[in-house]
């Protein structure tokens, strides 16, 4: 299938799309995920059908979408009202009021679910890949999402490791040291680093175009008392992503317009997982991080149980879901695996 680069300005700032497929095919809206852009998307739409109309943004800050800042005291609701912007985009898809499949990756998946709270009626199904939990990554306790303390420590810009900011802002390909983007996309991205193949340049070129910075990835920081010492900034990414700025739980049950969600991850993911190696409890509790103040204080994050929790919910307030887990895949399905999550969309349409 072809894919076509547009360039269109909307919600006050030029967006780099890819779109794939005829006008009037059945339209999915592709929203990638953090430190990547919408090329992560190309070894699934190679297997998809070539009567879908597939339209997948750059997220601002990533791609080749403008460098814009990213105000994290409304979650994931600047990147929501980035993409809705598209939706009325008459050279993506085609007759007003489209109302496409939302396909969210990691970070993406929170902004698909912000979409939907926002925008119900423009949503015909959500597919989430390794979904941020619904109450966001990091800093609470249990399936409840209860907060593991009053200013969320532990998340938000300063867990992101400088060396491997300054790696992203230097464009370094290096193959050898352990924070390298390279590395970093064969042994966090992937369980196993042969599945990115010939795609393995294009996919580190998507990671390095990320916007580094407070204003971007991974954002600003605030001293804390609690351990480990800093509490999220208001500015960039990672704060956006923070428990503080981005719970969506309940407007996600209460939403009026219910569509399907299927909801596909790898059992072998190292980012969203309950035992996750990017949630600063996790490595507290395995002594890689010096302090941790034990498991009763500082709990890791139940990511995937909070997740199925919020989603029963929302099918016992009248929606439906579906749970998909693929043995030995990491954090995207959608390169991993792009046979059996084309698979999924398809029974999602």
């Amino acid at each position: 299938m072809e894919i076509r680069r547009h360039e269109i300005t909307a919600n006050g700032i030029r967006q780099r799309v890819l779109v794939a497929g005829p006008e009037d095919g059945r339209p999915v809206l592709l929203i990638h995920g953090n430190c990547s852009s919408a090329d992560f998307w190309q070894p699934l739409i190679r297997h998809l059908p070539a009567d879908l109309r597939l339209v997948a943004p750059d997220l601002r800050g990533y791609g080749g979408t403008e460098v814009a800042p990213v105000d994290a005291t409304r979650g994931l609701g600047v990147f929501a009202d980035d993409v809705a912007a598209l939706l009325d985009e008459p050279s993506l898809f085609g007759a007003a009021g489209a109302r496409p499949v939302l396909v969210g990756h990691s970070l993406g998946g929170g902004v698909a679910m912000r979409l939907l709270v926002d925008r119900p009626e423009r949503v015909a199904g959500l597919l989430l890949a390794a979904p941020v939990s619904p109450y966001g990554f990091g800093g609470t306790r249990d399936l409840a999402g209860t907060p593991t303390t009053p200013d969320f420590a532990g998340t938000g810009g300063g867990t992101g490791n400088r060396d491997f900011v300054a790696r992203l802002a230097a464009g370094d390909r290096d193959a050898e040291q352990p924070t390298s983007p390279r590395t970093v996309l064969r042994s966090a991205y992937v369980a196993d680093p042969a599945s990115l193949g010939a795609d393995e340049e294009l996919l580190l070129d998507s990671v390095l175009s990320t916007a580094t910075g407070d204003d971007n990835y991974p954002g600003t920081m605030l001293p804390s008392d609690n351990w480990p010492g800093m509490a999220p900034g208001d500015r960039g990414v990672l704060n956006a992503l923070t428990p503080k700025y981005f719970r969506i739980a309940d407007e996600l049950v209460a939403v009026p317009v219910k569509p399907p969600i299927t909801w596909v991850r790898g059992d072998a993911d190292v980012i969203v997982s309950d035992t996750s190696l990017f949630d600063l409890a996790q490595l507290g509790a395995l002594g890689v991080l010096p302090g941790w103040p034990g498991v009763e204080a500082c709990p890791p994050q139940p990511m995937i149980g909070q997740t199925r929790a919020v989603l029963d919910r929302y099918a016992a307030a009248g929606g439906s879901y579906r749970e998909i887990v693929l043995a030995g895949c990491g954090h995207s399905p959608n390169i991993e695996r792009p046979t059996e999550f084309a698979a999924a969309l398809l029974d999602l349409l």
